[in-house]
């Protein structure tokens, strides 16, 4: 941070996360269109005027969510060299954990979201573009095959943070990229740890 940008006010960082962890959860029990100012106010302990001070409507929110998500990955992707994490996949895959864990409410209540599959759709597609973009230079194949190979490798990645927050949680999010890292980069087999032979 620069010598002449503030840090953020503690007391908006707090409410601004209580409205999108509210808003979060009630995505994951109701369609968008039924959710509320009301709603998030409630659930967030805050009144309708103190809402209105940080957001507009509900669809502000969502905007900022994307935002606060393309903002995130884009940094896992560019804070590292992109050749290294092609060698070493699994170092990226920590990164996203690491995101995720630092607020496991909010990316839980966001993940369990079968009735909002319109967000989830969004994501996916915001964290193809952002991977598309540094993947093209790098491999030198069709860029139809490097689509194909994100709209696999993404929709699935996003599958699999959902079915984990959906589950009992057993493994560790740890484990979950270790997994995802090997399934990526070494194939079922692997994961599996089947010698199949063709």
């Amino acid at each position: 941070m620069s010598k002449t940008e503030k840090a953020p006010d503690r007391r908006v960082v707090k409410t601004k996360r209580a409205i999108k962890n509210a808003f979060a959860r009630l995505l994951s029990e109701k369609d968008i269109n039924d959710i509320t100012i009301s709603d998030i106010a409630d659930l967030a302990d805050i009144n309708r005027k103190t809402f209105y001070n940080y957001y507009a409507g509900v669809y502000e929110i969502v905007d900022e969510i994307e935002n606060d998500i393309a903002d995130a990955f884009d940094r896992v992707l560019t804070e590292s060299d992109f050749k290294d994490n092609l060698k070493t996949p699994l170092q990226a895959f920590e990164k996203l954990t690491a995101i995720i864990n630092t607020d496991l409410d909010f990316f839980g209540y966001l993940l369990s979201m079968d009735s909002n599959a319109n967000l989830a759709v969004k994501i996916v597609n915001l964290l193809k573009a952002k991977t598309r973009e540094l993947v093209i230079p790098y491999v030198p194949v069709d860029e139809k095959k490097v689509d194909l190979m994100l709209d696999f490798t993404m929709s699935g990645l996003v599958a699999v943070y959902q079915r984990w927050f959906n589950s009992d949680r057993r493994e560790s999010l740890d484990e979950i990229s270790e997994n995802i890292n090997v399934l990526c980069f070494k194939g079922i087999p692997a994961y599996l740890e089947m010698d199949i032979k063709f």
